[in-house]
């Protein structure tokens, strides 16, 4: 599912100096099928000791095969980071003249939220398709697409703020996935929550954000065009709850709480 293409007037054209590594072009890496596939089957219903061991496996083969589709999905978005293109505040500015610090916050977090919700429409409308094998390679380009969609947001929205990650490109595409991790701020006055998001503590974040990612795009799998309203939907709520937050962490330049 290619999602570079969810664009919208908002977010302005591509910029090729970007704070993030650009992306040169050339083809996508493979997103697709190491993720779940059907389960095997068995005598779920059979007695005894036979029936508990088919139960057992049957267990045990979707764990192996959830855990493959969990570092299948990191492992895309963890590539795809760097190459996410960003543009500093003075192509901002330069893109949209006499905007405010708020204002031009609210003009990427409008196009961001109608990026996903193309990404979601998009996925909901392919579930329709009579191809449930399919289905796992839907949700991890979902997941990895509105990743992109939110990672370009949260690094943008760093800019207006004046609070860019700091390090080489490398070094703050991995410090915004940490934020896009944990839904937070990055703290550039307390270096102890930089260096979290360079450790090896950002692929379990990863995890379990993808985990709660593919629960929560589940519906978006139901058929007969329902799932692509359902989709657009859910991903249009969840990036403009994602940006409030990180705008509050950004305002204060301090995580609330910390």
């Amino acid at each position: 599912m290619a999602v570079e293409g969810a664009r919208d007037d908002e977010r302005g054209p591509h910029d090729r100096s970007a704070s993030l590594v650009p992306y040169q072009g050339g083809p996508e890496p493979h997103t697709g099928g190491t993720a779940l596939s059907a389960l095997p089957g068995g005598d779920l219903n059979g007695a005894g000791g036979e029936g508990r061991r088919g139960r057992a496996a049957l267990w045990r083969a979707g764990g192996r095969r959830a855990r493959v589709f969990l570092h299948a999905v990191a492992e895309r978005i963890i590539e795809t980071a760097p190459r996410v293109p960003v543009r500093d505040l003075e192509t901002l500015r330069t893109q949209f003249p006499g905007l405010g610090t708020e204002e031009l916050a609210e003009k990427l977090v409008a196009g961001a939220t109608k990026g996903s919700a193309t990404v979601g429409a998009g996925v909901g409308a392919a579930a329709m398709l009579p191809v449930p094998p399919a289905m796992p390679a839907e949700l991890a380009a979902e997941i990895v697409g509105v990743a992109g969609v939110e990672l370009k947001l949260i690094a943008e929205l760093h800019e207006v703020y004046g609070r860019r990650a700091p390090g080489n490109a490398r070094e703050r595409a991995t410090a915004y996935l940490g934020s896009w991790a944990s839904e937070r701020g990055i703290e550039l006055t307390r270096p102890a929550t930089v260096s979290v998001a360079m450790g090896g503590e950002l692929r379990s974040r990863l995890r379990q954000q993808i985990t709660k990612r593919t629960l929560r795009n589940l519906p978006n799998l139901t058929p007969f065009l329902i799932g692509a309203a359902v989709g657009a939907f859910a991903n249009h709520r969840e990036t403009a709850k994602l940006a409030e937050r990180i705008r509050a962490d950004l305002r204060t330049g301090r995580p609330p709480g910390a």
